[in-house]
């Protein structure tokens, strides 16, 4: 825990720091890059890093991190932690980068602050930083172990063995093992990593959810297409994957990740409530099939909010696994209704007359607006917050405030 000479600096310095903490990790990235140009190369996505999603989302982990540790100094931040871990190993970090990451930071603090950090602010913000840091490299350390690779190398190739075309711009892969042996263990829920290389040689990545069960040696991905917005690019990963990836083809696959997945060993009668918009539907679809695979009595509530019917990417599978379980039901919601959901409700999503299950797991995927707002109405429904889990697709802007 942090010292109290320290906490001391860092509660006084906290307000300068955090507000200046865009400026200082936007001259940390710009710097890095510069002399470390190689961690560009399968590391870090350029579209993040363009948008500033990845610049926004360090600054929030560091301010989280350190009100966490005076606001309760005897408990770790464990939700934060295990997030940026499992981030962290499905792109393969490993320990010696967090010295690369101290150098470039505290450089760009001590730039953007000049003669307010004093020996004593820096010892105390080094001091933040390394708890920080150790705390993620104990928990990669154990994902690595549990995931049976080293440290890293979390890589190996896979073949696809069908595309399928779900929407306009969405598709579905299936995949296996391009070696032959068997898939890593999964949970239903969690996400792998997609690393292919681009036309200026350069390896770009993405995390990806698992859309189906989990539990076979086949895995599916299931890929929309970004189209970018006010300002930031197209996705590169995504868009490579549609114009180039045909059946027969190899994609390099990191082991799976993610701290938002079903666990059956804990609650196993607890009802289960999934809801999503958008390509959120696919952490969802891969937990729905999941409990048809095992034939779960547990009761499931799908709640799911699109922009049209044929938007809906998995749209017929979600209604056939539904179907298929002894307790399931789904309501969709669509801003443009069509004949192929002749019940779907019309509009953005509305949790008014919705009977919500009590005491249910809930999973949480989607626009990060739509997450806001879902949320907050199922917290007013009775909903603890210690329920209520949630996949964010990319650098984590929400979690600093997720506990509010």
């Amino acid at each position: 825990m942090l010292s109290a000479e320290s906490a001391a600096v860092v509660r006084a310095t906290l307000p300068a720091v955090a507000g200046a903490l865009d400026e200082i990790t936007t001259r940390f990235y710009g710097t890095m890059f510069r002399d470390r140009p190689e961690l560009l190369d399968g590391m870090f996505n350029r579209g993040n890093q363009a948008s500033g999603a990845q610049r926004r989302a360090l600054a929030g982990s560091i301010a989280g991190f350190a009100t966490a540790l005076l606001d309760d100094p005897d408990t770790r931040p464990d939700t934060l932690l295990d997030r940026i871990a499992h981030k962290h190993a499905a792109v393969g970090v490993t320990d010696d980068q967090y010295t690369i990451v101290h150098t470039y930071l505290f450089g760009a603090i001590a730039e953007v602050l000049g003669d307010a950090v004093t020996p004593e602010v820096a010892a105390a913000w080094d001091e933040v930083y390394w708890l920080m840091a150790g705390a993620l490299i104990s928990r990669e350390a154990r994902l690595y172990r549990d995931a049976a690779v080293e440290p890293g190398e979390v890589w190996r190739p896979w073949t696809v063995v069908e595309r399928r075309t779900e929407t306009p711009d969405t598709v579905s892969f299936l995949l296996r093992p391009a070696d032959g042996g068997p898939a890593p263990r999964a949970r239903a829920g969690q996400y792998v990593s997609v690393r292919v290389r681009m036309a200026d040689g350069v390896r770009q990545l993405r995390q990806y959810s698992l859309s189906c069960d989990p539990g076979g040696d086949l895995r599916r991905i299931t890929v929309k297409r970004v189209a970018g917005t006010a300002g930031s690019p197209d996705g590169e990963v995504s868009g490579l994957l549609h114009r180039q990836v045909r059946e027969g083809d190899e994609l390099t696959l990191s082991a799976p990740f993610g701290d938002v997945f079903l666990d059956e060993r804990d609650e196993s009668t607890a009802p289960v409530l999934l809801v999503s918009a958008g390509i959120g539907c696919t952490p969802m679809t891969g937990i729905l099939a999941h409990l048809a695979a095992i034939d779960s009595p547990r009761p499931v509530l799908v709640l799911h909010a699109d922009t049209s019917p044929a938007e809906h990417a998995l749209r017929a599978e979600t209604r056939e696994l539904v179907w298929r379980l002894t307790d399931a039901r789904a309501v969709f919601w669509y801003e443009r209704p069509g004949p192929q959901e002749p019940g779907a409700r019309t509009g953005l999503m509305d949790l008014d007359g919705i009977e919500l299950p009590e005491d249910a797991a809930v999973f949480l995927c989607g626009p990060l607006p739509f997450m806001r707002e879902v949320r907050g109405r199922l917290l007013r429904a009775g909903i603890p917050a210690r329920r209520i889990r949630y996949e964010v697709f990319g650098p984590d802007l929400w979690l600093p405030g997720a506990a509010a």
